[in-house]
């Protein structure tokens, strides 16, 4: 039964033993920029005085919990890196998106809300902005997996260490990790008491507190309770009113129990539970468009195309993130001879309340944007290793996974919608057209003049939708080790994964003019009339003006004979309809609900994953490795208000009497991704140097793609994508105190199969949002002052290369494929971060630390996308502004 806790740790006394020994060694996690790829045999152990003092030891080796096992970094045959927590607090590393100036192999993009952030590990991810997708890239915390990025995004809690797996490890981490893992380990409860405390200040405003005991009840029993506070000031104002945004509001408390009878047994429980309660995230304009120039006129503001780093940005209310995730874990370690039995059990809650202004300006085009989630889930893991004396040793087990959703989301016209849509309106017909003109007739040629009169765009009408997801999955997992003559061990694993999910989605449309058909019979007299105006005006008549067109039919009868019998031929051809322009505000149309008697609402998949690995240790520091892995991730299914019926059951539909007035088809849900790697490895130590080398290629089938159009997710299967790249990791000790340290990524991506994505064929493109290199350059110096206080300074330099963030832009489609790609591509992000500190340690207790993150100001747009009801326009978000401040930290 367990509930969760670090999964891979020795049982017994030995397994405090060797937790002291994991943490000395990861002092070497102090090689900035904080991630290691290999320990050195003279690995860093912390001294009484809490120095770093070098031996000789092996048992000093960084202990990894990769393949579900403690082993040695050095000899596991995968590509990962390892962060301590003092690592992590000496870089001021607050969440996982802080992350990603350390891991060039790691990024994300934070989106419309704390709860939206995408994970992505070698160019690989999805998953925030659609709660029906669960990430490509699995989160683990003490072994339980978060399956939304809403249950990840928080404060690091307390750390112990933090393992990134790069790569698909669906073996032996059996739900949904086909691009990677992020496995995070927070402290075991000590026998020891002890404390840590810290409090850092910083501009904006920040305040951080941060506290943690431990100790003894019982000789058997040990607890802990760890809790902290950050807030800060948001980094966007609103110049109008003051109020700011994309700020912190969050605190979390966790508390936990290790008891230990004997060295067999150990039970850890965990209970802990985080808020945040934040205002969050204001775009900016990046590109205006005729509809920016309607938001002006109705008297909305938006900033100017040359203030997109100026951190300014207008709305009508405070944004709306509650997001409250808490729940319990338990996990029992039994070891019987040379096996250890492993079980966990945990039930983790999570809701999330947001509301936004989702028009992005002062103006009140839209009243709210809200969604109100509910997902609960249980997992349980039964595991079996072994710890044999001769050259095989294995680890198998069970895995069951069972989830909850609840989501309600509801989307609603502002007081100024009107006003807005009548001036795009206008703009779209040439001044033709206009909203009270569209209402009366056709309300006319419906047989009641009054019936649409005031109705279109009115204040409150939108969308409701409520969709419930039950997900259900079972997996089995087998990996055994070989070791042969020679210094070669062979790994070979499989896993079964069996994964249900069972949907429905209720929604209903009020949008009046989104559930009038503009190709229905009624109105062809009047597409007529339209159509006979504007070939007059082709001829430079002007249609209003009777004389005119009477002088025309006169002087060119043929002519005048031509245009009226272009207009009525076409008056019933929806592809020359004159009103066609106006589809792209028809925002909310009426929904199929599903299940129906076409769609049960329903996917099934199953699939067997393999990993097969060879190693070599070629010397006493150089270890080779070449492996094949392939991973999988359950289909994903669309649950947002542009989840439309799939093209191929049009035809059911329409006999079922279920297709609705304009009708559009798109998808339910995305299928499966099937992910290979071949990666071929090197991990060379040599004392004082280490270095990590990985060469890849890694290929995902139907990758899941959800790309924003405006008011909803496109969700689709990207045919066929792969990667090539290079990893290197390095760190040099050329003097005493002072390390130096390295790590850089090259991909190289492409799209082989994308002919259906959501912007046109992207077929031999390469895939946006991928830098060809990033690298981290880092380094850290320690001087001792005196007998008891030390000095340190690090840094580190984190690139990213220039590289467009879309793919395309929906919302440019009604111009062609080229302009949606090219309206994307003109838009690109480049990354320079400079991240210091500089810190005294006074008497091995107490730190007192400056710091600042992004130092030079580098500004950049991290997402763009297309501006809510405002076609043809651009809208983005920034990256955090500079920041620094100063902490102090105390520890017993």
């Amino acid at each position: 039964m367990g509930i969760s806790g670090n999964q891979n740790e020795a049982v017994g006394a030995p397994r405090r033993d060797r937790r002291s020994a994991r943490k000395a060694a990861s002092a070497l996690a102090l090689m900035a920029p904080g991630f290691v790829c290999t320990p050195s045999a003279h690995a860093l152990v912390a001294t009484a005085d809490g120095a770093a003092a070098a031996t000789g030891a092996q048992d000093d080796a960084i202990i990894v919990t990769a393949t579900k096992r403690d082993a040695s970094l050095e000899d596991v045959p995968v590509a990962v890196s390892v962060a301590s927590g003092q690592a992590i607090a000496r870089a001021q590393i607050r969440d996982l998106k802080d992350l990603t100036s350390l891991v060039p192999s790691l990024s994300m993009q934070q989106l419309q809300s704390p709860a939206n952030v995408n994970i992505y590990i070698r160019g690989f991810g999805n998953g925030a902005n659609n709660s029906g997708i669960e990430p490509s890239v699995g989160v683990f915390v003490d072994g339980v997996y978060r399956s939304r990025t809403a249950a990840q995004i928080a404060d690091l809690p307390d750390v112990d260490q933090v393992e990134v797996l790069r790569g698909p490890q669906s073996t032996l981490f059996g739900k949904n990790a086909s691009a990677g893992v992020i496995s995070i380990i927070t402290r075991l409860p000590q026998f020891k008491p002890g404390g840590d405390f810290e409090a850092s200040w910083g501009n904006y405003n920040a305040l951080v507190l941060k506290g943690l005991v431990t100790g003894p009840v019982t000789d058997a029993l040990a607890v802990s309770l760890a809790a902290g506070r950050n807030r800060r000031d948001g980094t966007i104002v609103d110049p109008d009113t003051g109020h700011r945004s994309n700020g912190r509001n969050r605190w979390f408390v966790r508390g936990q129990a290790l008891w230990q009878p004997g060295d067999d047994l150990s039970l850890r429980v965990i209970g802990d539970y985080g808020l945040i309660n934040e205002v969050c995230c204001a775009p900016v304009n990046v590109q205006p468009s005729a509809a920016t120039q309607a938001v002006l006129a109705v008297g909305g503001k938006v900033n100017a195309p040359d203030a997109i780093y100026a951190d300014q940005a207008w709305w009508n209310f405070d944004s709306t993130n509650r997001i409250a995730n808490y729940g319990f874990s338990g996990q029992l370690d039994y070891k019987l001879d040379r096996v250890k039995i492993t079980a966990i059990s945990a039930w983790r809650r999570l809701t999330s309340a947001t509301n936004q202004d989702s028009d992005f300006s002062s103006g009140q085009m839209l009243a709210r944007n809200a969604q109100d989630l509910k997902l609960s889930t249980f997992t349980e893991e039964l595991r079996v290793a072994t710890d044999l004396p001769g050259p095989f040793n294995a680890v198998g087990g069970v895995y069951y996974f069972n989830e909850t959703l609840d989501q309600r989301s509801a989307i609603a016209f502002g007081q100024d919608m009107r006003a807005y849509a009548n001036l795009l309106v206008q703009e779209a017909s040439g001044g033709a057209l206009s909203v009270p003109q569209l209402e009366q007739v056709l309300g006319s040629l419906e047989g009641d003049p009054t019936r649409y009169a005031g109705r279109f765009f009115a204040s409150g009408q939108g969308s409701n939708e409520r969709y419930r997801l039950r997900n259900e999955a079972f997996s089995a997992y087998f990996q055994a080790d070989l070791k042969l003559g020679g210094g070669v061990t062979l790994t070979g694993g499989a896993a079964f994964t069996s994964d249900t999910k069972r949907y429905d989605m209720a929604g209903v449309s009020s949008d009046v003019f989104a559930g009038v058909d503009l190709d229905g019979r009624a109105y062809a007299p009047f597409r007529q009339q339209l159509l006979t105006a504007a070939g007059l005006r082709a001829q430079d008549v002007n249609p209003r003006d009777a004389a005119a067109v009477a002088a025309f039919a006169q002087a060119n009868p043929q002519g005048y004979a031509a245009v009226l019998g272009r207009a009525a031929a076409n008056a019933k051809n929806p592809s020359a309809n004159p009103l066609a322009p106006l589809r792209s505000l028809q925002l909310f149309p009426a929904y199929v609900n599903l299940p129906n008697a076409v769609e049960p609402g329903r996917t099934h998949d199953q699939r067997v994953t393999w990993t097969a690995r060879a190693m070599l240790a070629m010397t006493a520091h150089l270890r080779g490795y070449l492996s094949y892995a392939t991973g999988f991730k359950a289909s994903s299914i669309n649950l947002s208000r542009d989840s439309r019926p799939f093209a191929s059951d049009q035809a059911a539909l329409e006999a079922a009497g279920l297709a609705q007035v304009n009708q559009t088809y798109a998808t339910r849900f995305a299928g499966p991704e099937r992910t290979t790697v071949y990666e071929l490895g090197l991990k060379a130590e040599w004392g004082l140097a280490t270095a990590n080398l990985a060469v890849f290629q890694q290929t995902i089938s139907g990758f899941q793609s959800n790309l924003f159009t405006g008011t909803g997710f496109a969700l689709v299967n990207a045919g066929k994508e792969r990667v090539r790249g290079v990893e290197l990791e390095t760190a040099l000790r050329p003097a005493a105190g002072l390390v130096l340290s390295g790590s850089a990524t090259w991909l190289d991506p492409l799209y082989q199969d994308f002919a259906m994505s959501a912007v046109g064929d992207l077929s031999g493109r390469r895939p946006a949002g991928i830098p060809a290199l990033s690298f981290t350059l880092a380094g850290q110096y320690e001087h001792r002052l005196g007998r008891s206080a030390r000095l340190f300074v690090r840094a580190d330099f984190h690139h990213e290369s220039p590289v467009t963030m879309e793919d395309g832009l929906p919302g440019f489609l009604s111009l062609g494929t080229a302009a949606a790609i090219a309206a994307s591509a003109q838009y690109q992000r480049r990354v320079n971060e400079v991240n210091t500190a500089l810190g005294v340690i006074l008497a091995a207790r107490t730190d007192l630390t400056v710091w600042g993150r992004n130092l030079t100001d580098n500004r950049t747009l991290t997402k763009i996308f297309d501006s809510v009801a405002q076609p043809l326009g651009i809208s983005g978000y920034t990256n955090q502004p500079r920041t620094y401040g100063a902490s102090v930290r105390y520890r017993f």
